[in-house]
């Protein structure tokens, strides 16, 4: 399908949550913010923006702190935990720079308060801000230790009323197996969240698929990093998979 194509598809969802990873933020960095991947991004959602879609997004913040890591080091857990909900404040900012630079109005809403420089996570407002087009970026996890932005993004995407879940990541759905180390992976178009539970496949951890699953609630899988990407499977087209019912 061609862009003008692509540009006068209807889109199949009204309101979505896109999840993306600390590390998408990175670029070709070993650490932190590329400013021109974070701009190349918020274009992305901005193409979607465009069509009146309402968008929610969760971003990680592996590219700043992990928490599960500073655990295996010997941090005690939970004080690493907020560590790393403290980093996807960072990353929303981030972001929220980048959208505003575009014009774009958006709100950080994070489940840590901070008045001085995000929204508290209020769910009534919030719903509010995307039924005014502003983007909501939510920040700092579900606001609790053990429980990653996966499940803050399944958690949040049900409280919106999101239709699905978009998950931006490095590959164009979900493999059988790594396809960057083994030339004979198999890409599935559509899979049930069970046969991701059974198989480990890794899309997301398995409390957040089984969020999911409980509240019938699509997961795409798609490559963050072709242009054009994120509309094109909201119009249709391009590659993903599918984990549903």
């Amino acid at each position: 399908m061609t862009d003008a194509a692509t540009a006068a598809a209807p889109m199949k969802y009204g309101r979505v949550m896109l999840k993306i990873s600390g590390e998408a933020l990175m670029g070709d960095t070993a650490f932190g913010l590329h400013p021109p991947t974070v701009q190349r991004i918020a274009r992305e959602v901005q193409s979607v923006h465009e069509t009146g879609v309402e968008i929610c997004m969760v971003i990680g913040g592996g590219n700043i702190f992990r928490g599960l890591q500073g655990s295996a080091q010997g941090m005690e857990r939970t004080t690493a935990d907020y560590m790393g909900m403290l980093a996807t404040v960072m990353n929303a900012l981030a972001m929220q720079s980048a959208l505003e630079e575009l014009k774009i109005h958006t709100r950080v809403i994070s489940a840590i308060p901070m008045d001085q420089v995000c929204e508290p996570y209020i769910r009534r407002r919030a719903v509010r801000h995307l039924e005014k087009k502003r983007v909501c970026i939510f920040a700092a996890g579900t606001g609790n230790p053990y429980f990653t932005t996966d499940t803050a993004a399944t958690l949040r995407a049900n409280e919106m009323s999101c239709e699905a879940i978009f998950k931006g990541t490095k590959v164009d759905g979900v493999y059988d197996k790594d396809p960057k180390k083994h030339a004979d992976a198999k890409r599935y178009d559509r899979i049930s969240y069970d046969e991701v539970l059974q198989k480990h496949l890794g899309v997301m951890d398995a409390s957040a698929i089984a969020l999911a699953r409980d509240n019938h609630l699509p997961i795409i899988v798609f490559s963050l990093d072709d242009t054009g990407g994120f509309k094109g499977i909201l119009a249709g087209t391009g590659t993903s998979t599918v984990v549903h019912d």
